[in-house]
């Protein structure tokens, strides 16, 4: 039987704690059980929610170090860093060969007891330059919706913590044990692509006057032949010059931005009309749909089709 802690803390998000209780801690008809479930805190009692209500949790971080795997099912705040007995017990359960994965921001707790360290991880697409920040030892990865080393296991935001959890399902027991508890959870038992596909697509950055007529001109004419040369000589720049500024300004070159706003309205087109995917290609300047296949799946790790059917707005 292994056993499965998942460590809290106060205000707990339920839905990230309810990945792991669903997967791990529920028996299924048919199924053998083969793993147990339960919770601990640094100080145990009531533990209040983000839902509205408290928790009666009775297991103090003792329960670490009988677990088999040790899941942090969100950090937060994520500002504030775990005390140093959370630290001392999530390094104990680790060095004695305890599995430690994190939820969403629950990668702020493995990463500040050192468990990241030079090591590749993830976790929500907006907090992702936070924890940058904070802990630039981390090696992140804001695309993917799950990183597993075998000794530790991060997750991006929220919901893909169900991927992960049913990643490590597969590794443990195998395909048709997972394919059982997806079933059961009426999902499917993998996701196409990574995290990217579901973060908001970015605002456009504060700038002076200098280049918003350009961006202005540039975004009513995606469908066209535009370029730098193009671009440059509407502003009455050089290519060098418009270069330069939309590096100051906007901090990426005029082609990456170009690039960006035509992923952006695909996206859209995408979401909110039945278009073939040639024409959306067209529509947005990448040509082809084999063209927009391409520039797609290298942006946020999906295929055009694929995103469609994830997003597609129907009518009621």
């Amino acid at each position: 039987m292994h056993r499965v802690t998942a460590l809290i803390r106060p205000p707990q998000s339920t839905f990230e704690l309810g990945c792991a209780a669903q997967v791990f801690g529920i028996e299924r008809t048919g199924l053998p059980t083969r793993y147990t479930f339960n919770v601990c805190t640094e100080r145990p009692g009531q533990v209040a929610t983000q839902a509205g209500y408290d928790m009666l949790v009775t297991d103090g971080l003792d329960a670490l170090d009988r677990a088999d795997t040790v899941i942090v099912p969100g950090w937060l705040p994520a500002d504030d860093p775990p005390s140093p007995a959370v630290v001392q017990a999530l390094r104990r359960a680790h060095s004695r060969g305890t599995r430690v994965v994190s939820i969403c921001s629950g990668a702020f707790a493995l990463a500040h007891a050192g468990l990241l360290d030079g090591r590749r991880a993830t976790t929500h697409w907006a907090l992702v330059d936070k924890l940058a920040a904070r802990l630039p030892g981390v090696l992140l990865d804001p695309d993917v919706l799950y990183v597993d080393h075998g000794d530790v296991a991060t997750s991006a935001g929220a919901g893909a913590g169900i991927d992960l959890c049913m990643h490590l399902v597969r590794s443990d027991q195998g395909a048709w044990y997972a394919a059982h508890i997806a079933r059961t959870m009426v999902m499917p038992p993998h996701r196409e692509g990574g995290q990217l596909q579901y973060a908001a697509p970015p605002h456009p950055a504060q700038i002076d006057g200098t280049l918003a007529p350009l961006l202005e001109w540039v975004t009513g004419r995606l469908g066209e032949p535009v370029t730098i040369e193009s671009m440059a000589a509407h502003a009455g720049l050089s290519p060098r010059t418009l270069t330069r500024r939309f590096v100051d300004q906007l901090g990426t070159s005029p082609g990456q931005w170009l690039l960006a706003q035509r992923i952006a309205t695909a996206r859209d087109l995408l979401e909110s009309s039945d278009l073939p995917l040639d024409a959306v290609a067209r529509r947005v300047g990448l040509s082809s749909a084999t063209n927009l296949r391409r520039r797609f799946l290298n942006a946020l790790g999906t295929t055009p089709g694929a995103y469609r059917r994830a997003f597609r707005a129907r009518p009621r």
